[in-house]
């Protein structure tokens, strides 16, 4: 799932593809380097200026639009979590809405679900959007994240969502430190046994950069070793910045594992 942010203060690339031609660009690069997904943002997760549903709208409606129209067969997301947004995305050929902070519009997934979608349930602990958490704590933090989403991921069947079109995210990062997000690594295991897919956002997060004391543009190493953790203990989707590097991690993963044949084999063999 390549991330394409439409907001002009991304943490990331700082709104690089804020504009139309370098999104549209960075959406068709994605494709060759073997994005299966693009996921389209309008509003930066962290803090910062006010971004209100209808300048949400502008930022990634006709966006969605012009993407559904120069690829109909890429799967296209929607980062968000008003209902308003979803539903105006979903119009436009969006297939799926990602809800990072958890459900806080009680209307996503009835939006969802009349589009015709499907949805990402997210853990985020409970906080509100935008917001960063201050001394969070569980009594066990891979408990709250899988009794959360596992919820959630009902609610959306409940209200009309296709229960093959529902996946899961512990939400790395979101409404956890970094203590929290490497538990729910280590334990992903007990998410994916749930049955629902789960995907992770693990991209260049601060959980990578704490870990290794690395600022954003140097975390990719660090990002794809937990994308390759991630990748063996069963994660479905990965939301990632860095695609090509993100491919070949999952490529080689699934080779090891045999669920990949070699791109081809002449060692010792010619």
């Amino acid at each position: 799932m390549a991330i394409i942010n439409r907001t002009p203060d991304s943490f990331y690339d700082k709104g690089a593809t804020y504009d139309d031609a370098p999104a549209m660009e960075a959406v068709a690069r994605a494709i060759d380097e073997g994005a299966d997904l693009v996921d389209i943002g309008g509003v930066k997760a962290g803090p910062g200026d006010d971004v209100d549903a209808a300048e949400e709208v502008r930022r990634v409606v006709p966006f969605v639009a012009a993407v559904r129209s120069a690829h109909p067969d890429v799967v296209i997301s929607v980062d968000t979590w008003r209902a308003e947004v979803a539903r105006a995305c979903l119009s436009e050929g969006a297939d799926v809405v990602n809800d990072a902070w958890g459900g806080p519009d009680p209307d996503i997934f009835e939006a969802t679900a009349a589009g015709g979608g499907a949805i990402v349930c997210t853990h985020a602990g409970g906080v509100t959007p935008r917001t960063r958490p201050h001394r969070i704590g569980y009594d066990d933090v891979l408990a709250d994240v899988r009794d959360t989403i596992v919820g959630l991921a009902e609610r959306a069947v409940a209200a009309g969502v296709a229960r093959e079109s529902v996946m899961i995210d512990p939400g790395h990062d979101f409404g956890k430190n970094t203590w929290h997000s490497l538990e729910v690594t280590r334990r992903l295991t007990e998410l994916v046994d749930t049955g629902w897919p789960v995907l992770v956002s693990l991209s260049n997060k601060d959980f990578v950069g704490e870990s290794l004391d690395r600022a954003v543009p140097d975390r990719l190493i660090g990002t794809l070793a937990t994308t390759s953790i991630s990748a063996w203990l069963g994660a479905r989707v990965f939301r990632a910045h860095n695609v090509r590097e993100t491919r070949d991690t999952l490529d080689m993963v699934a080779t090891i594992r045999g669920d990949r044949l070699p791109s081809y084999t002449r060692r010792g063999l010619a």
